[in-house]
């Protein structure tokens, strides 16, 4: 049996440290994004518990009347202001180096490869819990390229954009709907970072 999972990255965040909300411009790409989904029989949708997505989530099952839960395990890999005193540029370097060496484990947060772990292991449990329909994951562009490079070939993500690896922190846009189908344990990446809602 499969599942078809839709994971859309948060739309775009104020700017600034910690748990931050939605820009004027990020509401509006998520309702955007929801009028899009409207036309997808989702019933279930979850969430990172970060306030940038719980937002980006809460206006799309306002619009399709889906069922919405917060998942924990949807976080993203690090946060800016998780680490006290810690600059953008000293983040920024954590994050490379994380991006890098996928085993590097950061002052706080996790590797690239155990947040990959951490959503493959949330949408298995999903997929065997759950009737094939379609459910929405609302998250963050690094969890959701980690989880691709951990179930996903490096030669086949270099068909969706090649240098795959190098260039996976600028991929996913905000507001960008990922889609994968689970079927017997395996994923199968069906289409990537798709804006084409948000035109």
């Amino acid at each position: 049996m499969r599942t078809d999972f839709y994971l859309v990255r948060h739309a775009k965040k104020e700017k600034g440290m910690g748990d931050v909300a939605l820009s004027s411009e990020g509401v509006l790409e998520a309702l955007a994004t929801a009028r899009y989904l409207c036309e997808i029989p989702i019933t279930r949708i979850l969430c990172s518990p970060l306030q940038r997505a719980k937002q980006t989530a809460a206006i799309i099952a306002n619009e399709t009347g889906a069922g919405l839960s917060e998942d924990s395990r949807l976080r993203e890999r690090a946060n800016w202001g998780d680490l006290p005193g810690q600059s953008f540029e000293a983040f920024v370097e954590m994050w490379n180096r994380c991006t890098q060496d996928r085993d590097f484990t950061p002052p706080a947060g996790d590797s690239a490869r155990q947040a990959g772990e951490r959503l493959a292991s949330c949408l298995l449990e999903l997929s065997a819990e759950h009737p094939p329909a379609p459910i929405l994951v609302v998250t963050h562009g690094g969890l959701i390229t980690d989880f691709l490079v951990h179930v996903i070939a490096e030669a086949e993500l270099d068909k969706w954009h090649s240098r795959f690896l190098a260039e996976q922190s600028q991929l996913v846009a905000e507001c960008s709907i990922t889609r994968v189908s689970c079927e017997d344990g395996r994923f199968r990446l069906v289409d990537f970072a798709n804006t084409a809602h948000l035109v």
